[in-house]
């Protein structure tokens, strides 16, 4: 029996033409696919600026560095989220402050910012979790009231849309100050890896371009395309936080193709969705009124009482990978050090989350009968039957 896998990136002969054309033009770094790349991302989500980055954590790490994140500072966000999240704030020398997330959902409980708020706080990261959006129209007006900035780590969250004012808009525009994506295989848009940031204000666009390329005062594009000899500076601290070329040009193939792979994206949750709504001892994803989710992932909350990792290997054995919910970063030994975090409300939630949901394949290739293979198994796997049997 073939295993369904959990994830699979959508790749094919357009994007292995793409590496080809770049390789051949002799130019694999940092260039002019980079910038078309840029153009385009910024088009598709509306944002005035997007700029490439090797991977959304160094890209959370400038967006953090531009808003004025410093030693001893704190930094909102959630402990339930993967790591990097709070990692980048730690680069900054920065505090982790960390908050619950909704009952009802997996993503930032607004109801709890304000009271996470102290003089040193200078930013709030909410994250899009599994590509749904949080609750960016709360989050932002608590962030004016205390002129804070809010930067998006809009890892997962690539196509999702929010609405906004009447219309609805890509997450990424950006609602808040900077927006942060991830182009890792696992996300609905791959590079191989890399990141993107976008923003509406060029200063930080500017500084972004800097740092990305060790503080260079002049790009390589500017450097080989002048008539005039010109010598480079380096007025400040920088990275090597660049994007190849070649995963620009994979980029811009994925960009072409995310339209059709949101949809059957959609289709598929919506399929789960309808299938799964009358199975015992799950509770579904909820997907707001407001929001448009990518479906980067679709996780169920199982009973307290089932095991998950009972049920999970109920689901291997019946050929369908699944993944454990989403890691708490204050449970991991990183964050056992003194200092290193600090948590202002109770994470019951967030516990709850990761150790009682499951996430379930979900990627554009999934044929009909995967699907159906999938709800049977999590039927299966979640009957009153075998959870009497496994509390018994």
């Amino acid at each position: 029996m073939s295993q369904i896998p959990v994830a699979k990136p959508v790749l094919d002969e357009h994007e292995v033409e793409a590496v080809r054309r770049v390789i051949l033009s002799g130019w694999v770094t940092q260039g002019p696919e980079v910038a078309a790349f840029e153009e385009e991302f910024a088009d598709f989500v509306g944002a005035r600026h997007a700029c490439a980055v090797s991977n959304c954590t160094t890209a959370l790490h400038l967006a953090l560095k531009a808003v004025g994140v410093d030693a001893g500072d704190e930094v909102i966000t959630v402990s339930h989220t993967f790591i990097a999240t709070a990692n980048a704030i730690r680069y900054c020398g920065a505090v982790p402050v960390f908050v619950d997330i909704e009952k009802d959902g997996y993503n930032i409980d607004p109801d709890l910012i304000e009271a996470a708020i102290t003089p040193r706080t200078k930013a709030i990261v909410c994250v899009h979790q599994l590509g749904m959006p949080c609750d960016l129209h709360r989050i932002v007006a608590i962030a004016a009231r205390h002129c804070i900035p809010v930067i998006e780590d809009a890892a997962c969250a690539t196509g999702s849309e929010i609405l906004w004012k009447g219309r609805w808009e890509k997450i990424g525009k950006p609602h808040g100050d900077i927006a942060c994506f991830s182009f890792h295989p696992r996300k609905v848009v791959t590079t191989g890896d890399g990141g993107m940031l976008t923003t509406a204000n060029p200063e930080y666009d500017r500084k972004f371009r800097l740092w990305r390329q060790h503080g260079m005062s002049v790009t390589d594009a500017v450097r080989h395309g002048s008539k005039q000899v010109i010598f480079e500076s380096y007025p400040e601290l920088g990275y090597n936080y660049r994007m190849t070329d070649m995963q620009a040009a994979v980029g811009r193939e994925q960009l072409k193709r995310l339209p059709a792979i949101i949809a059957r994206r959609r289709e598929i949750a919506s399929h789960y969705t309808e299938k799964l709504s009358s199975a015992a001892n799950v509770e579904l994803p909820n997907e707001p009124t407001w929001a448009r989710s990518n479906w980067q992932s679709f996780c169920l909350k199982l009973a307290s009482y089932l095991d998950q990792r009972d049920v999970m290997q109920e689901l291997l054995d019946r050929g369908v990978s699944t993944r454990r919910g989403i890691m708490n970063i204050h449970l991991e030994g990183a964050y056992s050090v003194p200092g290193s975090h600090r948590v202002v409300t109770s994470l019951q939630q967030s516990v709850a989350a990761q150790q009682h949901s499951i996430i379930l394949p979900l990627f554009a290739q999934m044929e009909g009968i995967d699907v159906t293979c999938v709800v049977e198994a999590v039927q299966a796997s979640v009957s009153p039957h075998l959870a009497i049997e496994r509390v018994g």
